[in-house]
């Protein structure tokens, strides 16, 4: 499943996993490298659906005002 796919729910599962990993340690440095861009990524997607779910929130905020 490409990032663009994923739901909020999985990428904040996912990014749970990966900061799960980092505080664990034990990792390679280019381990920890990968999941930290891994990490960087679905914090992005996560951000995005939060950010079209203000917006959602605010035009229909906007819209009841109007009426």
């Amino acid at each position: 499943m490409t990032d663009e796919k994923l739901t909020y729910e999985q990428a904040r599962t996912e990014l749970a996993t990966v900061v799960e990993r980092l505080e664990q340690g034990g990792s390679s440095l280019e381990e920890s490298l990968a999941l930290w861009e891994r990490g960087e990524k679905l914090a992005d997607v996560c951000q995005r659906w939060l950010d079209g779910a203000r917006e959602r929130i605010e035009a229909a905020r906007a819209a009841r005002t109007d009426n």
